[in-house]
């Protein structure tokens, strides 16, 4: 099986535990969007890879218009059904593949995803599709998990990821990101970065990890070096693993 038809089979198997997410559904990041896309005064807005649809919510007020897209049917319909359920009338439904937009060129005047990219296999394609479809003077909007900017630590954070979740396909440092969107023409405005703690129980229940999987994470997550575990901030309870932090970026850039 590809990664794309992981992404599907994965989130179309937990679709509603994306919507009923704390960690998706909250966040002073949702706060700080809500923020930046109220100051563009934007007509048309895309939100590629919607999951939930909590990013479309929290643009949907400030536009006149969102389309939420999604590869996989089951979170689609769960957005629309969460959105549908919050009063937004000014939302559109498409399924469709982040790396293959299917729209014409310029068409949005804001293209927003969050907590997503790390799914994509073609992240450089994904990035100038983005591109392609935003107005020139558009903005875009990106909010994802970043690995370490060590490769020691960016390899143990990517690898417990994947064996979390077989549909990770690699979250990549901010410097990458930083790259990649001005290569494909668009200018960094601004950039955040907090770090994003993760219970281990809830982060492993929220993609049903098997039990031996999960027993060999903790093991294997405890046996880092003293500094590892310093560096990813693990915690611990009575010798078991409480949890452990990533990071999290907020990139706003400008197509030229």
């Amino acid at each position: 099986m590809d990664i794309k038809e992981q992404v599907k089979a994965q989130f179309g198997a937990n679709a509603a535990k994306y919507v009923d997410s704390p960690r998706h559904a909250s966040g002073n990041d949702l706060n700080i969007l809500m923020e930046w896309v109220k100051s563009e005064q934007a007509g048309k807005a895309l939100d590629i890879a919607t999951g939930g649809g909590h990013c479309a919510l929290a643009v949907a007020a400030h536009v006149r218009e969102v389309t939420t897209l999604d590869m996989t049917p089951e979170m689609l319909q769960e957005a629309e059904s969460f959105l549908t359920g919050k009063g937004c009338t000014n939302v559109n439904y498409v399924q469709g593949d982040a790396e293959n937009l299917p729209f014409g060129d310029e068409e949005f005047d804001l293209v927003v995803c969050r907590i997503a990219a790390h799914h994509f296999p073609d992240v450089e394609r994904f990035i100038e599709e983005s591109s392609r479809v935003l107005k020139t003077g558009g903005c875009f909007i990106l909010m994802d998990n970043i690995a370490p900017e060590s490769d020691i630590l960016d390899a143990l954070y990517n690898d417990v990821e994947k064996r979390r979740d077989p549909s990770h396909f690699r979250a990549w440092k901010k410097t990458e990101w930083m790259s990649r969107v001005e290569l494909a023409g668009l200018r960094v405005e601004q950039l955040l970065q907090t770090g994003k703690p993760f219970e281990f129980e809830s982060w492993c229940t929220r993609m049903n990890v098997p039990v031996q999987v999960k027993q060999q994470l903790e093991a294997d997550m405890l046996g880092w070096s003293e500094e590892n575990r310093k560096q990813l901030k693990v915690r611990t309870e009575n010798g078991k693993l409480v949890g452990f932090e990533g990071s999290f970026m907020m990139l706003k850039s400008r197509k030229a």
